[in-house]
């Protein structure tokens, strides 16, 4: 079992977060400059789309949760909580945005599939959202402005018995809290 962050992977994060925050100048949200409203011709704004998060709750757009950026969920590999390359680009789009607005706050849920006992699995989905929360944090993140749960196996999001299932259900999802509108 690899619970621990591994060297390569964190050093990569480093260099990679610093390159990404140094070398952009551009709001990683939706909906382009104005914060995830309709129109760009600097009259009246209309909403342009639709928010839902995690739990299909409609989100106001101009929101803290709903201008952050939109992918939310980071899959793992079987028995790891080291974060896939795939994924790193999300969790700086995520860091740079919650580093801009300090206000947001989120819940960094760590999940897993049905195989091992409770007990490991609860520690697994822990390691798994603590990893992510290192990545954000390495990015200036708070820690105030973090929260990890894990609910190892409980919450599938896929309840069949096959691989393609359990590769659905080894997941962190990113719930922005604090969805009021900033003044």
């Amino acid at each position: 079992m690899q619970l621990k962050f591994k060297n390569s992977l964190f050093n990569a994060v480093v260099a990679l977060s610093a390159l990404t925050l140094a070398a952009c100048g551009s709001n990683p949200t939706r909906g382009g400059s104005n914060g995830g409203l309709g129109g760009t011709d600097g009259g009246a704004q209309s909403v342009a789309t639709v928010v839902v998060d995690a739990d299909g709750e409609s989100v106001d757009p101009r929101s803290i949760a709903g201008r952050a950026p939109t992918s939310r969920v980071i899959y793992f590999d079987f028995d790891t909580s080291e974060v896939r390359p795939e994924y790193i680009d999300i969790i700086v789009q995520h860091g740079r945005y919650l580093a801009q607005n300090s206000a947001g706050r989120v819940r960094l849920e760590g999940h897993t599939d049905e195989r091992g006992t409770r007990e490991y699995n609860i520690a697994l989905g822990e390691s798994r959202a603590q990893s992510i929360a290192r990545m954000l944090q390495l990015q200036g993140v708070s820690s105030a402005q973090l929260r990890t749960v894990s609910y190892g196996e409980e919450l599938p999001v896929d309840e069949n018995h096959t691989p393609d299932s359990w590769a659905q259900n080894r997941r962190v999802q990113i719930i922005y809290e604090n969805t009021s509108v900033p003044n």
